[in-house]
């Protein structure tokens, strides 16, 4: 499917006219108090990911002109359109940007391996060669030097925690001017007033956490870097119809856009980094209790938890010495490597028999500004493979080995579904339903990138498949775990219940929210793959039977578990993207043998309006889950006007959220009380 991002944010800033809007608070007998104020990666970038899924893609895709949705009209076209269109998608961009480029939440890309090797080959100093990077990835797509922002603080690898208060005071004063009173603050071009306490960071790499921010990174590049751009007008034009030869020599540059392009390049630059430190660094080997090279370690997989000790440098931190925590092999930190290296080697994939290969790819891969692959590890022969650093291998060898430990250390032939965790040895015998329905969604994912189908925003496209032997694995592990989910999973009043037992061969008797977020996402990725009709009945039956035991009208929001309504990051996420399934896949059709009204496609809407303005808004300033916003949103900067509110919602700017120098726009966890 071909995406049509709405104008450029960065053009936008200057356009928001001042404006005066409705608050938009729920009633104000029920409370969305922030239960904790620190920030976890993993399900922070998990659920954005989901959010940007379920934002402009989404929109658009039930008809929406995104060129018409402007910031600074609340609720235009209608209500559902600017809470996906505008709110879902920007908060999940700036949350990423947050992480990846200002709070320094983690080690800075000036130590990633590709660009240590280059520097040592040039013979400079690793700053030196990333400056002159930066400067050679802007010309590729058309932007000036100039224009990069100031103080950035790329990572190529993010820690597990940290505390999202800005450590100093925002730099709000004006640095340019805008329309009608609206001016672009200092901060937005120079980040240096944004980053986030260092000791007060877990310095701790996790597999979820890093692979959570890689799903974030690979989807964004994936659509910025996903066709070309007029280098005179800046306008998209259409990759396959450009010709061979260099793209500058037909006026055309790499990119959607400029502004967009070079951060698609910023962003494949930090996960190509990430990819190779990963695989030739936090692979274990559970009987020698050592992490090194993939090459190494036969059998090696990715362990839950590595402490970072750092080298005390406060400009550019990187790692002294890495030490096990945790030995274990958790499900959800495969999963949430498996699904983003998918969509990253979709991008790579440089192999000579892909159909398939996005043209726009081809040109970013083809050895400027990212090195091509050796010719031997792109044809069909997998035994001439030849060890290399550049991103299409890496990626390659990483999604290999992330879907054998799937496969070895969690999969349960014998029952047919996913384990939890293994330790490293020996396989658990606890399911978890969340757990598993993720996992069919990233196999999905897999399938799909392993096969040579497209990924990203183009993932529900058909296409012909190279039919690999992983990808027939995949199939198969797909369906026997859906299989698994009808038959062991769904209790009598038609929810799903949280998980079983593979020794004793029970399964539990609670149900949550979660339990049916993870049904319905792995049913609803089972159909995808096989087209068989009887996985979307079910997924629509758990919809529904969700919607009608678990939604709370006093609370505009789904109880998570009994008559609790306690919400994390993970779960806020999975919400977002059973309501994009549902007015994607599962919604009524005149094709339906019934049609509950709960499947309505209006219904499905006001769901997700009403879901996202009081759990994800919240009724107050100081309420719900998204702790504060940026312009991208509405919230412009007005000269004269210091509320910290100027679009009249419920979420405050960053420098008046929560602490003394404000708070980063970030999910935080709630409860939800009458």
């Amino acid at each position: 499917m071909k995406f049509s991002k709405k104008k450029s944010t960065a053009a936008a800033v200057s356009a928001l006219l001042a404006c005066s809007v409705a608050v938009t608070g729920c009633s104000s007998d029920v409370h969305v108090k922030v239960s904790d104020y620190h920030f976890d990666t993993a399900g922070n970038m998990f659920a954005y990911a989901e959010f940007e899924l379920s934002g402009e893609p989404l929109a658009e895709s039930l008809g929406v002109d995104l060129d018409v949705l402007d910031a600074g009209k609340l609720d235009s076209p209608t209500a559902f359109d600017y809470a996906a269109g505008i709110e879902s998608y920007e908060y999940s961009e700036e949350a990423m940007y947050e992480v990846v480029e200002k709070s320094g939440m983690g080690l800075h890309l000036v130590n990633g391996p590709a660009i240590a090797e280059q520097a040592k080959k040039s013979g400079v100093q690793n700053n030196e060669l990333l400056a002159t990077r930066f400067q050679h990835m802007a010309e590729s797509v058309g932007q000036s030097a100039d224009a990069i922002q100031q103080n950035m603080y790329p990572t190529f690898i993010e820690y597990a925690e940290g505390d999202p208060h800005y450590n100093q005071k925002v730099a709000t004063e004006k640095f340019a001017d805008g329309d009608n009173g609206t001016y672009i603050p200092t901060y937005q071009v120079d980040f240096a007033s944004l980053r986030w306490n260092r000791d007060k960071m877990k310095k701790q790499l996790i597999p979820a956490a890093y692979g959570g921010t890689m799903l974030k990174q690979s989807l964004w590049a994936g659509d910025f870097l996903g066709n070309l751009h007029d280098a005179k007008t800046d306008e998209e034009v259409d990759a396959s119809t450009a010709k061979s030869g260099p793209e500058g020599d037909q006026g055309l540059k790499l990119g959607v856009s400029s502004v967009d392009g070079m951060q698609g390049m910023i962003l494949t630059d930090e996960v190509w980094n990430k990819l190779l430190y990963v695989r030739d660094n936090l692979f274990y080997n559970s009987s020698s209790k050592a992490i090194g090279a993939l090459s190494q370690t036969a059998g090696g997989y990715l362990l839950h938890a590595v402490d970072v000790e750092e080298n005390g440098d406060k400009d550019f931190a990187n790692v002294k010495s890495l030490k096990v925590s945790d030995g274990r092999s958790l499900l959800q930190d495969q999963w949430l490597m498996l699904w983003p290296t998918s969509e990253f080697f979709g991008m790579t994939d440089q192999r000579t028999d892909n159909p398939n290969r996005n043209p726009a790819f081809a040109r970013v891969f083809d050895g400027d500004p990212f090195p091509a692959a050796p010719a031997v590890n792109t044809d069909s022969d997998a035994s001439n493979d030849i060890a290399s650093t550049d991103p299409y291998t890496v990626a390659h060898d990483v999604l290999l080995a992330v879907f054998d430990n799937v496969k070895n250390r969690h999969w349960n032939e014998k029952d047919g579904t996913f384990v939890s965790e293994s330790d490293g040895n020996k396989q658990g015998t606890q399911v978890d339903t969340f757990q598993a329905g993720y996992t069919i969604e990233a196999l999905r994912m897999f399938e799909r990138a392993i096969d040579g189908l497209p990924v990203g925003y183009a993932s529900g496209d058909a296409a012909e498949g190279l039919k690999t032997e992983q990808g027939t694995a995949a199939k198969d592990m797909i369906v026997k775990q859906a299989d698994f989910i009808l038959k062991s999973l769904i209790n009598k009043d038609g929810l799903a219940l949280t998980g079983y037992d593979t020794e004793k061969g029970t399964a539990s008797t609670d149900t949550s929210l979660k339990a049916q977020i993870g049904a319905i996402r792995g049913l609803t990725s089972a159909f995808l793959v096989t087209e068989d009709e009887k996985y979307r009945d079910a997924a629509r039956k758990l919809y529904t039977a969700m919607d009608e035991k678990l939604w709370d009208k006093e609370l505009k929001a789904y109880k998570t578990s009994g008559d609790e309504a306690k919400y994390d990051a993970f779960t806020a996420g999975g919400v977002s993207a059973v309501f994009r399934l549902a007015l994607e896949h599962l919604k009524n059709t005149s094709g339906d043998s019934d049609s509950p009204k709960a499947l309505d496609q209006s219904t499905i809407q006001d769901r997700y309006v009403s879901f996202f303005r009081q759990v994800i808004n919240g009724p107050t300033l100081d309420e719900g889950m998204q702790a504060s916003e940026f312009w991208d949103t509405g919230d412009v900067y007005k000269e004269g006007d210091e509320s910290g509110n100027t679009d009249g919602d419920t979420v405050p700017q960053i420098q008046k959220g929560n602490g003394e120098n404000g708070i980063a726009p970030i999910l935080l966890p709630v409860e939800i009380t009458k």
